[in-house]
Formats: C-alpha cells, structure tokens, sequence
C-alpha cells in the first residue's frame, strides 16, 4: 500500500462516527518529526506521551506511532520538491488521528504551505487553539493567569483559501474590468466606488456551511466545559464585511437557536429575559428600549422590529429559558475583532471560547498565546469529521535544530489535545500536571529561563525538560 513507509506490526486505526473518534486501546497514530528543531522535539515529546500513558493506564493502552514524512525529511527520502509525499497522506487518511513538529515553507513544488495543505486535503476545518496559563510562566502581561480561551479558527475559507491574482496578471485585469465596468455599477450600494487598475485581486469567501460547521464544534466544546465556562464568542469584522463575516456572525446565531435551541441562549436574548425576570409587568415597549441604545430616536417602523423582537423571544423561549433558566445555558454572543484584541488583556476573565473565521483567527491566537508565556507553550490541533491533525505552533528555528534546547512544550501540549480528544483524559491530566509543576520549580528551557526573574542559570535541554515533566507525574498539585 505505501511506497516507502511500513505501518507497524501492531495497533489498529482510529476510526469517525459522526465526527467522533473512535479509538482502540492500541492505536497506531502517524507523526511527523518535523523540520529544523523537530529533530529535538519530537524524541521529547514523544517521551513524554508514552509515559503518561504508561503511567495511567499500565499494558492496558498503548500508542503504536508510526513514522510518516513531510517537509525537508520528506525531500531527502522521497525526492526533490517531494514535501508532502502520498505516503503521508495515505497514512494520515487510514489513521484517523496525526501529530506534527513544526514544517518548513517550500521553496518550489507548487505549495504554498505544508500546514494549510494539509488542513485542505484533509478538510480539517477547525483549527483549535487553546491559550492557558502555567503558573510560573515569564509573561508581559501582570495578569495572565486571568486569561483561559480556546479559539476555534475556521480552518478552509477566508482569505487562506489562496485564491488571488498578483497586479498585472492577465486574469487579474479581467476580473478587475469585469468588477469595475458591470458588476460594482450593477450594485447601488458600492455607487461609483472603483477598483484601482494596478491593483492584486484576492477572493475572501465566507460559506454557510463553513461557518455552521465551526460553531457547531464550538458549542459542542463549550458544552463540555465547566458551567462558568459555557460561552461562545462570535468574532468578526461584521460592521465592515457585512456580507463574508457579517454573515459568519448571523449564521452562527442562527445555529445556535435552531440546532442548540434548549442548550443555548444568545447574550440579546439574555438580555429580554433578565428585564422581564426584574419587572414582571414590564412592557414590551419598555423590554425594547432596554436593549436597544437610541430606541426613542429610531423611525416607528424600526422600534416596531425591535418590540416585535421582544415578543418573540419572549413566547419562543420564556418557558424553557425564563426565571433564570437562562443562566445555565451555553451563552453566544459576539464581538468585533478589534476590540477582542483589547479585550483578551483588559477583560480576559470574560471570555471562554472564541469562534472566527481563519484570518482574525490567526491573529487572535498568536495574542493570546503570548499573554500566557509565547507561541513555545502554545498548542494546536486541526480537527474535522474524518481526520485530526495535531501540530507544534511555531516555527522550524534551524540556527537551533540539533542543539538539544528548543522548548518543546507546543508538541507536548499538542500532544495533550490529542489525549484529550481521544478520552485519555487520566494521561492528559498527568501531563499537565507535570509542566505545571516544572515551570513551577523553576525547570525550564532557556526561552522561559531568561525571562524569569532572577533568570534561571543554567536552563534546561530539551531533553531535561521532558525528564522534569515525567518526574512530576507522581506527585499532586
């Protein structure tokens, strides 16, 4: 079946019901070393996944890994410009469940980008990062240990879908006249706005489906959290794009209160329904102009919208939501992607789970990451129905590649996720305890160690890193 790989002789493969895993107790899980400093951090993060699970569960689970190739490894075993080899996809494709170090960006070949290829082939729609603190961890901000997100990243559409023309480009310019001369003028409300001619041209679509997809997962995940924690923040820059992440908005709540009606209340609602439960004979007039700023100065047709508004909200779900039953749903609201930036720092105990499409995705989460210690303790995973792939966050750093001293933290926590979403919640747990505890004690690589106070000398390799984690898995927090 492969051309230059052999699976082992063991284990079974991860299979998906209904976009869930379905995992032996020996299954046989495909990674790629990575390029650059994977050299380093994989050995080390493997280490430590093994132990964990050997730590909580004895002979009774076991991962069989098997090695694929992407990247420069792949090049030198497969051939020049082979940066993602059909091997690799195969494997990933049967296997169910992946993980990752970090890839290098081709030169030549035709990929853009190993990571966005993957997530394309794949259809690995959510790109989820979560963004929490290790007490102990060097950060910039006086309080990280107030901010705990999860972002869910729209993995597919968006402007990563790549699809543009550079200025110039002949079908560029097509599209640009055929813009300019029918389709803006056929538009009222673009009125005589003009695309420059020397202009590049990309395409940023935004799907119902896309967008439905990942909030699902998104609610789905709030769903399971801690109920302080229920919350899904739609992120986007709906005020602006009101047709791509305007729409991304309206179709999220749109989810929300059809396929999540009994679980999940939206913040607007919240709001008829808290003014109701404090003045019981408050009318509906009144309701409305509690939510709505500026409701005495809107035309009467609008001030009918929004008091209609109240009223069905109020016959739809005062029963099943009213007297404070509300407070125990998943909360949705949303926010413009400007102000999460700020609020992530000044408000960060406010949020839970931020959903957004792949752009402010990116940005949002690189931010996050690094109020709680920087993109070496940051952690991710590309999820969709059929396949999952866990990954380092950073990138190859070549000068460091063989040093043994990278962090390899990412990996490790990456690798946590992966625990997490096959139910080995037990070696999960263990793991994080363990880098919980080591950053504690002050053992930490030397990206953490100088920027701790006083600097810890002499920092840890990476290889010590992995062995302090293991030291605390038998010890309680």
């Amino acid at each position: 079946m492969y051309q230059k790989i052999t699976p082992p002789d063991t284990g079974s493969p991860i299979t998906f019901k209904e976009g869930k895993p379905i995992v032996p107790d020996n299954p046989i899980i495909p990674f790629i070393r990575g390029d650059g400093t994977g050299v380093d951090i994989w050995p080390a993060a493997q280490k430590v996944i093994d132990t964990a699970v050997e730590t909580a569960y004895g002979d009774k689970r076991q991962i069989s890994w098997f090695k694929v190739y992407a990247g420069d490894e792949a090049c030198e075993m497969y051939g020049t410009y082979q940066y993602l080899p059909e091997d690799t996809l195969q494997a990933i494709k049967e296997y169910g469940i992946a993980i990752k170090g970090p890839l290098t960006t081709p030169v030549g070949g035709g990929i853009r980008s190993l990571n966005v290829a993957l997530r394309q082939i794949n259809d690995l729609y959510a790109c989820v990062r979560p963004c929490q603190y290790y007490p102990g961890t060097p950060s910039p901000h006086r309080t990280p240990e107030l901010l705990d997100v999860i972002i869910y990243r729209e993995n597919t559409e968006d402007i990563y879908l790549g699809i543009e023309w550079s200025q110039g480009n002949e079908i560029g310019n097509k599209l640009i006249a055929l813009l300019n001369n029918e389709l803006i003028p056929a538009t009222p409300e673009h009125g005589k706005k003009q695309i420059p001619l020397d202009a590049g041209i990309g395409i940023k679509p935004i799907s119902k489906t896309g967008s439905q997809r990942l909030v699902r997962r998104a609610i789905q995940h709030a769903l399971r959290l801690p109920k302080a924690k229920q919350q899904v923040t739609l992120v986007h820059k709906g005020n602006i794009m009101k047709y791509t992440e305007g729409a991304f908005r309206d179709w999220g709540y749109e989810l929300a209160v059809t396929e999540f009606r009994q679980e999940c209340v939206t913040e607007r609602e919240s709001w008829i329904l808290g003014n109701k439960e404090q003045n019981p004979d408050l009318t509906l007039e009144e309701n409305a102009r509690k939510i709505e700023p500026g409701y005495d100065s809107l035309t009467p047709e609008k001030q009918t919208v929004i008091t209609s508004e109240v009223e069905a909200v109020l016959k739809a779900i005062w029963d099943t939501h009213g007297n404070g039953q509300w407070k125990d749903k998943v909360m949705v609201n949303d926010r413009i992607a400007d102000s999460i930036f700020q609020q992530i720092q000044t408000r960060p105990a406010e949020y839970s789970i931020l959903a957004t499409m792949n752009l402010n995705g990116d940005y949002i989460s690189d931010a996050a990451a690094a109020i709680v210690g920087g993109l070496g303790m940051g952690p991710g995973a590309n999820i969709g129905d059929t396949c999952a792939i866990f990954e380092a966050t950073h990138g190859t750093a070549p000068k460091h590649a063989g040093l043994d001293r990278i962090n390899p933290g990412s990996v490790i926590l990456s690798g946590v996720m992966m625990l997490e979403f096959m139910g080995w919640q037990e070696a999960a747990d263990l793991i994080k305890q363990g880098i919980g505890k080591a950053i504690a004690n002050r053992e930490v690589t030397y990206d953490l160690a100088r920027l701790m106070t006083p600097p810890v000398e002499p920092p840890l390799k990476c290889s010590e890193f992995a062995q302090a984690i293991i030291s605390h898995f038998g010890t309680h927090p």
